[in-house]
């Protein structure tokens, strides 16, 4: 099993004892016999590589920490798309309305 933790703001040392409480309840709760222990996932807006390191050093947990980008779309397609939702569902209000 994985267990993953998205987080909006950077890295936090406290991350890790969560992510461990995390991966102790799976694997005392949910974990059959025959399966390998819990991995955990951190996503984090940002990661200090030497806070990851200190944090990591003494974790006997799989625990992976990385950073994600956030990418936007572009603000035309998004009205496009947006309208598109908005004529389907007044079609299928008209439809409902003539049944």
């Amino acid at each position: 099993m994985v267990a993953i933790d998205l987080k909006i703001d950077d890295f936090k040392p406290e991350y890790m004892g969560k992510m461990d409480f995390y991966l102790e309840a799976l694997d005392r709760d949910i974990k059959k016999p025959q399966e390998n222990p819990s991995v955990g996932m951190i996503l984090c807006k940002n990661a200090d590589t030497d806070v990851v390191e200190y944090s990591l050093s003494r974790s006997l947990s799989q625990t992976m920490i990385a950073e994600y980008k956030t990418k936007l779309i572009d603000k035309s397609i998004l009205q496009r798309k947006l309208a598109e939702l908005y004529d389907m569902a007044e079609e299928e209000v008209k439809k409902s309305q003539q049944d």
